[in-house]
């Protein structure tokens, strides 16, 4: 038989994958990753993937959805033996986990690690976190997990390179496969803003699950001095409170910056929309965005699913100079500003809201960049990496160029 490449394959030829993450309803940012890469890969190749979700306590009595094959007690010990005993009973060829350290019980996650150590079938971990300077416990559950999976995915160069460098990992067991984003147009801001009643102002949008680590306090204090300029410029804060922060402290974060708006007169310049974003109705705000902002305080921030939809929907974005956003918006894809400074971010918004050729400038260089992002172009990745690990036997296959 003629060996054939990756791409050549018939859709059919694709092993049957089992993952194990967080899923919708649960409102967390892997459980959307979770949901996103299994619709784009049975969307692409027309195969039918099975999930296992992870639930943290108190979420035992959620409803999901028919695709969730079985369920993950986060706490219960002895139930990550029975789940690798489920997937290995499983007519799944391969097993994906959208890993985060917080999912799952033990010292840094370490359960996972007893999970991993009984499943008889190829393993391929995703990490949504990789820490440049890990501590003790988290060094030595990160590399038990990276050495017991066939493959690793990393969600950016930079965490290649600290799992290379900083884990000692194994660069041939490494993988780098972008976080998806939206297949959009590029296109006007135009439509959008009409859709939303609010004509032809310029819009700054933040979005996500909000909690005091997105430095939102300062975005809305440099508007005082973004208003100046335009007061036509609307910021628009999209997300309600996490619910592990609402569990714990309630809405005093919110209330605290709803407080700010008050004191500083911008009812008409800043709002804050409490709402759980479905996926249209995100687009749709990004598609009315004139510069997207994150302000984050964390510097060593690996991956943001938000700055990676800005980008892929060409976008011009301001941030602080978290790592991923270090590397996501190099080469003149967007703008850094200095941590927990407002006068920093209020320039470079001003920078590109009073160069409107710039501002179009950036946003093609972004759009450029995402193409290979895009949900489409990422399941195509898993799918080629899926069937190096588990191909079928009736194809040889070699790798595509």
């Amino acid at each position: 038989m003629t060996p054939r490449t990756v791409d050549a394959l018939e859709l059919h030829a694709v092993p049957r994958v089992l993952l194990l993450g967080s899923y919708p309803p649960r409102e967390c940012g892997i459980a959307t990753f979770t949901h996103d890469i299994v619709t784009s890969f049975d969307r692409a190749f027309g195969s039918k993937s099975d999930v296992i979700a992870i639930d943290e306590p108190g979420g035992e009595s959620r409803r999901y959805p028919r695709e969730v094959v079985a369920r993950l007690s986060e706490q219960d010990r002895y139930n990550y033996r029975e789940i690798a005993r489920f997937i290995n009973n499983h007519p799944a060829q391969l097993l994906n986990i959208q890993h985060e350290y917080g999912l799952f019980g033990g010292e840094r996650g370490e359960w996972l690690c007893d999970l991993i150590e009984e499943v008889k079938k190829p393993v391929v971990v995703t990490l949504h976190t990789v820490l440049p300077d890990p501590d003790e416990t988290m060094l030595r559950v990160t590399r038990k997990l990276c050495q017991r999976a066939d493959k690793v995915v990393s969600l950016s160069g930079t965490g290649c390179e600290l799992l290379r460098t900083v884990y000692g990992i194994d660069a041939s067991r490494l993988a780098l496969i972008h976080h998806g984003v939206p297949d959009v147009p590029f296109q006007p801001t135009d439509a959008a803003k009409a859709s939303f009643g609010i004509g032809q102002r310029l819009v700054i949008s933040t979005f996500g699950l909000i909690n005091r680590g997105k430095g939102l306090e300062y975005a809305i204090q440099a508007m005082r001095e973004v208003v100046k300029r335009h007061p036509e410029a609307l910021y628009l804060i999209l997300g309600e409170t996490h619910p592990v922060v609402r569990r714990h402290e309630g809405e005093s974060y919110r209330e605290s910056l709803h407080q700010m708006v008050r004191d500083y007169g911008l009812q008409n310049n800043v709002q804050l929309i409490d709402k759980y974003l479905d996926f249209d109705e995100l687009v749709t705000y990004l598609a009315a965005t004139d510069i997207y902002l994150t302000p984050y305080l964390n510097p060593v921030q690996i991956v943001s699913g938000t700055l990676a939809y800005a980008v892929g929907c060409g976008k011009a974005v301001v941030s602080t100079p978290y790592l991923y956003a270090e590397e996501l918006l190099a080469h003149g894809r967007g703008f850094l500003c200095e941590f927990r400074d407002a006068g920093s971010i209020a320039d470079r918004l001003l920078t590109l809201l009073d160069d409107p050729s710039l501002r179009r400038a950036t946003e093609r260089r972004a759009y450029r960049f995402g193409r290979q992002m895009t949900w489409p172009h990422v399941a195509r990745r898993y799918g080629e990496l899926f069937l190096e690990l588990a191909p079928p036997s009736h194809v040889e296959l070699v790798t595509s160029a």
